[in-house]
């Protein structure tokens, strides 16, 4: 029994909270059908100049890599976001000249919670949730779990959608899902200028008439000179009675460029 209970214990399997962000390459099969070195080449030029350097920034692990995805472990879920926007955000900028057909983008899923450790490897449901994030962002976009929104929306600059509850393949209980809008919102720290609203007009102490453009009744369109002048005449009246609010200047340019009724 000694014996049985040491073993145990030397194969405890280690558990620790962690976030976890998967990428993948959206359109990969397509990409490489069309063009399968060129695409090789510029997959291996984005990894080298973008995405690990941005890892190593932001104290991320990559776990492993596949073909056209990463799966990386961070021990802050700030740093997992703040790694996943900047290399979306700078992708888009270099993606902003290429034909839309040719273009490396990345779907990226960040989800925190409980892994298993494996050596250099990481299991779990935490990462499990992760790859079905991912597989929900579209081309270009981040998909979060809902802790990873509330550890994180009042410390970055990033507004969110909420996606509602996903039902994804081999999770048991419904996801809710946050997509990062990459425009940044204002920092809540920075002052901000309020700008005064503009007082209402004051309404005037006096009543006052409108005159609508007349109706050429007759069907004769050579009389519908004989319209717009009744109505200048009838404003030109109206702007004499210092009773009625009026404007003449204004009232007359709108008639005229009034339809006829």
């Amino acid at each position: 029994m000694r014996f049985g209970s040491a073993a145990l214990a030397t194969e405890r399997v280690e558990r620790k909270l962690a976030a976890i962000l998967a990428a993948d390459v959206a359109g990969y099969s397509r990409l490489m059908g069309a063009d399968e070195e060129g695409t090789l080449a510029r997959l291996k030029a984005l990894r080298r100049e973008l995405a690990d350097p941005k890892i190593k920034e932001h104290r991320g692990r990559i776990v492993k890599t596949t073909g056209d995805g990463l799966l990386i472990e961070f021990a802050s879920v700030v740093d997992a976001v703040r790694c996943a926007a900047e290399v979306q955000r700078e992708m888009a900028e270099r993606n902003a000249d290429v034909a839309s057909d040719r273009r490396i983008e990345f779907r990226m899923g960040i989800n925190v919670g409980d892994i298993m450790k494996d050596g250099l490897d990481i299991y779990g449901e935490g990462v499990n949730v992760a790859a079905r994030l991912e597989a929900l962002a579209e081309p270009g976009g981040i998909c979060v779990s809902r802790v990873v929104r509330d550890q994180v929306r009042d410390k970055l600059a990033f507004s969110f959608a909420d996606m509602g509850e996903q039902q994804v393949k081999n999770i048991t209980r419904p996801i809710r899902v946050h997509r990062i809008l990459l425009a940044e919102r204002p920092d809540p720290s920075e002052p901000t200028t309020a700008v005064a609203p503009k007082p209402p007009l004051a309404l005037p102490d006096k009543p006052s008439i409108a005159v609508l453009p007349f109706q050429n009744m007759s069907g004769d369109p050579e009389q519908d000179y004989f319209a717009d002048g009744m109505v200048e005449e009838i404003i030109t009246a109206l702007s004499k009675m210092r009773w009625f609010f009026s404007s003449p200047a204004i009232a007359v340019s709108l008639t005229r460029a009034a339809p006829s009724m």
